[in-house]
């Protein structure tokens, strides 16, 4: 079982090294986040291609491999600084694995490997969270575990939720106004992926006290056509309206 006090062991000895540092008090946290995604991917094959979309350092693709035996791995990530953390990280790692690093944007079609087994995406801010459903749903990926960050006004859908708000009358106390966009952003997101063929579960995935953003769309790919245009039709409507 994946417990945050492995991942803060695994954490700190491919990531930090050094005798008699420690981990910050944000990657104590993240390991909590880190250990839940990897309690909900442990299940699956693991010679299966997993991809850490959007990735910074990569913690949940290399954790992935070592704490859990994935053998290959596919990192998108732009920063490179993060992509050296990434590399470093990696040459550590006990196990081979067959690594692979796309230097780049997730919402380029170049950066993504064909049908991967699972694609997973702790954070993604703002747009990238939409970027990376399109891209993977777009690879044909069979399994989406995305936990978006920050809905701000980047996201596609955010000005059409804002100028629905304003027709229904909502009010624009922020915390009453943030809410309600939130909800159409992510029933949006959620009709996009049915509508792609996937069946779509959100959930929470850890406390709202470890993180407000604790909201985890999991996804699998059925290509059920009744359901693919159930749902776009509900897609339809919920943009036109």
């Amino acid at each position: 079982m994946i417990t945050p006090e492995s991942v803060e062991r695994a954490l700190h000895e491919l990531f930090i090294v050094a005798e008699g540092t420690k981990l910050r008090r944000e990657d104590r946290k993240k390991s909590v986040e880190v250990a839940a995604l990897l309690g909900e991917i442990e299940r699956h094959r693991k010679d299966g291609l997993l991809v850490d979309a959007a990735a910074g350092k990569a913690y949940l693709g290399l954790l992935g491999a070592a704490l859990l035996g994935f053998q290959r791995v596919h990192v998108i990530e732009r920063e490179a600084s993060r992509i050296a953390a990434c590399e470093a990280a990696a040459a550590r790692l006990g196990a081979k694995i067959e690594l692979g690093i796309a230097a780049g944007d997730v919402g380029d079609p170049s950066s993504w490997p064909e049908a991967p087994d699972l694609v997973v995406a702790l954070h993604a801010c703002g747009a990238a969270s939409d970027a990376i459903l399109d891209a993977a749903s777009g690879a044909g990926a069979k399994w989406i575990y995305l936990v978006p960050c920050c809905y701000a006004a980047t996201v596609p859908f955010a000005a059409t939720a804002e100028a629905k708000a304003d027709t229904l009358g909502v009010p624009r106390q922020a915390e009453v106004r943030r809410r309600f966009v939130m909800s159409l952003v992510d029933a949006e997101r959620t009709l996009r992926l049915e509508a792609a063929g996937y069946e779509v579960t959100v959930t929470a995935f850890v406390p709202p006290t470890v993180t407000p953003h604790n909201q985890l769309f999991r996804a699998r790919r059925v290509r059920e056509p009744g359901r693919m245009r159930e749902a776009a039709a509900r897609l339809a409507r919920l943009i036109s309206t």
